[in-house]
């Protein structure tokens, strides 16, 4: 019976407050280390998730579009011929400034075009500021950009969307890339009597 009841005495081999105080205070520690460490790699992933999400939207974004119609104009060498066609661009909507590029050979936007006989991946083409110009190549709010497009042909001694009957009702396709953004395409018809100038909607 004595066995029994020795289990009852006093027993002074528990943890002091003291004890207790400094394990309740490693655990702590050791969980604010882990929270740390959790939170750290958190942000880290959320982080790299928005410059990818970021970086995705610019890329499937316009970042200029078309202002305005598109200008043909007769060849002034090959009759009922077109050799230049002239597209005004600006910024969409919030997007930021884009640089143009002084003409086509600065790489900072390619213009390709397309028919039913031809297509140039890049084509040349030269630009001009109308209205709001700073003065500098970069496209920004408020300003608008006239490209001078020459149209491409297999041969020099005639002008492009020279068809066996002239370029009457000649449908062409312009893409026009800029370093950043989604491309804008642009298709056109030309009208059943070539003038000099003809504005095609």
């Amino acid at each position: 019976m004595k066995g029994i009841f020795s289990i009852f005495r006093k027993d002074d081999k528990a943890f002091t407050g003291l004890e207790s105080a400094i394990v309740l205070t490693a655990f702590v520690v050791v969980a604010a280390v882990f929270s740390y460490v959790v939170l750290g790699a958190g942000f880290t992933t959320s982080d790299t998730a928005k410059k990818t999400i970021d970086e995705g939207v610019k890329q499937t974004t316009s970042s200029v579009e078309l202002a305005g119609d598109v200008i043909a104009k007769e060849s002034t060498t090959t009759a009922n011929t077109v050799d230049t066609l002239l597209v005004t661009l600006q910024l969409t909507a919030g997007q930021s400034p884009v640089d143009i590029g002084a003409n086509s050979d600065a790489g900072m936007l390619v213009v390709s075009y397309a028919d039913s006989s031809i297509y140039s991946p890049e084509v040349a083409w030269s630009q001009s500021f109308v209205g709001n110009n700073d003065g500098d190549t970069v496209l920004e709010q408020h300003e608008k950009v006239q490209l001078s497009i020459t149209v491409p042909n297999e041969d020099s001694e005639i002008a492009l969307l020279a068809t066996e009957g002239g370029a009457e009702n000649v449908e062409f396709r312009l893409e026009i890339k800029p370093k950043i953004g989604a491309i804008v395409p642009i298709t056109r018809i030309t009208p059943a009597q070539i003038d000099p100038v003809m504005v095609l909607k």
